[in-house]
């Protein structure tokens, strides 16, 4: 019996080194490895100035510099925008005239864009009736744009929200009147040639310098009512500011292709 038992401690021990030298062996082996072997030198990325205040990136496309609406169209009649070019560079809803947002003339899929705006000083309505308007990807995906300073209203409808599916993590809004400024980062959903969805896509928005929305997976189309659809390919890849009625402006909006 006490052999029985010796043999068995034999054998204990000796799977207990072979554990353990099987467990060093990636060790030993990244020991043996020389540095060179996990470096890479190409591609090389490319060389680009960053910008400096106002200024985009260099490799930046420029949407609105302050002083004209060339890349933009009405969404409704697909010509020449009548929204407001003020002095200070920026540009303002003509609430003077029937509701039409504006689009961009070209299409965008995944992107990097800056976008500056800001409520009217002067505080009218409530709620969603305060400031409203909104930055759609695609014609499809909106991130709010709200004069959420000091207004109750939903908090999946709030500034910095993926509009009905994603409250913001914080409200770091400023007083209405005040620049406000919107980096996000879109990357575009994948769908095939039947339009079924093959991946989400996602948003992530800095608010005033704020990670707001944390790589968030679009559920689909943002919808005032019902649930998420799944996009139209039809509809064109435009980068889309909404009229909603409020004397919203914008300045500063450039982005980069991803």
């Amino acid at each position: 019996m006490h052999s029985h038992f010796y043999i068995l401690d034999n054998n204990i021990v000796i799977m207990k080194f072979l554990f353990l030298f099987l467990a060093t062996m990636p060790l030993l082996a990244q020991k043996k490895m020389k540095p060179e072997m996990t470096e890479l030198w190409e591609p090389v990325p490319k060389i680009i100035q960053p910008g400096d205040g106002n200024q985009p990136p260099s490799d930046a496309i420029v949407l609105f510099d302050g002083t004209d609406l060339s890349q933009w169209i009405n969404a409704e009649t697909g010509e020449h925008t009548d929204w407001i070019i003020n002095n200070d560079g920026s540009m303002t809803v003509n609430t003077n005239n029937p509701r039409a947002g504006i689009e961009t003339k070209k299409e965008f899929g995944s992107i990097q864009l800056h976008i500056e705006w800001k409520t009217p000083n002067k505080v009218k309505g409530e709620g969603q009736g305060r400031g409203n308007s909104g930055v759609y990807f695609q014609k499809s995906y909106e991130v709010q744009v709200l004069d959420s300073y000091n207004n109750i209203t939903y908090s999946n409808g709030q500034a910095g929200s993926v509009y009905k599916q994603s409250i913001p993590l914080v409200n770091p809004s400023r007083p209405p009147g005040v620049w406000q400024t919107y980096d996000i980062i879109f990357n575009e959903p994948q769908y095939d040639n039947n339009g079924n969805r093959l991946r989400k896509g996602s948003l992530t928005v800095f608010y005033n310098g704020v990670l707001v929305q944390n790589n968030f997976e679009i559920e689909g189309t943002t919808e005032y009512r019902g649930d998420p659809q799944f996009r139209d390919n039809n509809i064109p890849k435009r980068l889309y500011l909404q009229d909603h009625g409020d004397p919203v402006s914008y300045r500063n909006i450039w982005l980069r292709k991803l």
